[in-house]
């Protein structure tokens, strides 16, 4: 294997996906599950642990990604610990991507777990309602912007500037649980409609409970390689045709305009640099703490325009056999969302590329298996973003 510096960019694959143990998981720590998910991982891949010479890890530890290098046996030459929130791993992904097309690494496994369900039953944490009130911060704790009222505010601004309403909104609730219902892994598979969701309880106006994302156990973990490793690997390769991110604010103050989030620029920036445009993609799995991000994002990657949002996830064009499907394993409304889930999509783009989704698995016109797919992500209160193009 080639463990040097190459003269030209070098193509980088998708080798290797796993799922830890998700949903409800009351024993392993979160260094279990990243365990879990990376050695399920490279036994996918088919490739050994000593080909991993790249780590990247966010959210556990005091010094990640060390701390999980050392839980996992790992010596890595190359290593990421960039934090953005849901953001982080399609952040990780573009960085990863760039360091093996340098020569800067050959293998990087990005792994992921955590135990946040568990943790708040079993007393060893509590809910956040706040992420301090240090830094700029200090400017809107005092007026009780906690992090879902952030979003709330956004969502009633599209429905003031374009019309959206809280029936659409409820609509993105539906499909994803229609698409989890063929999921045996999502944690929430029962079908609801637009009524059950316009009659939870209100969290933040205009979102009710099942306007939001559920609060899981989990982990997960994405091995990447550089195009030589492609013939040894046990499956055939996803390959990583394009990234982008952006940082847009973090003190609401300072957001231009709450109708259009980051993935404005990193979508552009990934389907640029991959060669291809928005009406090319089969799937998207996009990050869905709350319904108003699935329909905002949708638009600023350019799959609808600005304000049309609302009308574009109407009549069903998300579910798998729509027009769209857009998180196609139920997404982190139903699905899993054990914290920073961009991960996540990841796993699951790629398991519809291999057409290993099973019941849940996306089929095109023509019987086969989609072609490409884009993984966006969003950290923060649409703070930061990620997005991956992937094709087969």
């Amino acid at each position: 294997m080639p463990r040097s510096p190459q003269r030209h960019p070098r193509k980088v694959a998708v080798a290797g996906i796993s799922l830890s143990d998700c949903g409800r998981v009351d024993g392993p720590t979160p260094y279990a599950l990243h365990a879990q998910a990376a050695r399920r991982a490279l036994a996918d891949s088919g490739l050994g642990r000593d080909v991993v010479d790249g780590l990247a890890s966010a959210g556990l530890g005091t010094l990640a990604p060390a701390e999980v290098a050392e839980y996992l046996g790992l010596s890595p030459r190359w290593v990421d610990s960039t934090s953005v929130g849901g953001a982080t791993w399609e952040v990780m992904a573009a960085h990863a991507a760039d360091a093996i097309a340098a020569g800067h690494a050959n293998a990087v496994l990005l792994v992921y777990g955590s135990t946040a369900r568990a943790d708040i039953r079993a007393g060893r944490r509590t809910s956040n309602l706040s992420f301090g009130a240090r830094g700029p911060l200090q400017f809107e704790v005092p007026y009780g912007h906690t992090l879902i009222a952030k979003y709330a505010m956004a969502a009633r601004r599209h429905m003031h500037e374009y019309g959206t309403t809280a029936e659409q909104l409820a609509e993105v609730a539906v499909q994803a649980r229609a698409n989890a219902s063929r999921n045996p892994d999502a944690m929430l598979r029962d079908p609801i409609t637009v009524d059950d969701v316009l009659s939870a309880p209100v969290i933040a106006d205009p979102f009710t409970r099942l306007h939001c994302c559920i609060r899981s156990d989990g982990g997960c973990a994405v091995l990447l390689v550089a195009e030589e490793y492609v013939a040894d690997t046990a499956k055939a390769p996803v390959w990583v045709l394009g990234t982008g991110e952006h940082v847009s604010h973090t003190t609401m103050s300072e957001w231009d305009d709450f109708t259009v989030s980051p993935a404005a620029v990193s979508g552009r920036l990934a389907f640029g640099r991959a060669g291809v445009r928005p009406g090319d993609i089969d799937i998207a799995e996009v990050y869905d703490a709350f319904t108003y991000m699935t329909l905002v994002t949708l638009e600023d990657l350019g799959f609808c325009a600005k304000g049309e949002g609302g009308a574009f996830v109407e009549k069903g064009r998300l579910r798998l056999d729509g027009a769209l499907p857009v998180n196609t394993d139920g997404g982190g409304l139903s699905a899993c969302h054990p914290g920073m889930r961009g991960l996540f999509l990841l796993v699951e783009a790629v398991r519809q590329l291999r057409g290993e989704a099973g019941g849940h698995q996306v089929r095109r016109a023509d019987g086969s298996v989609p072609e490409l797919a884009v993984a966006s992500g969003t950290g923060g209160w649409f703070c930061s973003s990620g997005t991956v193009v992937l094709g087969r």
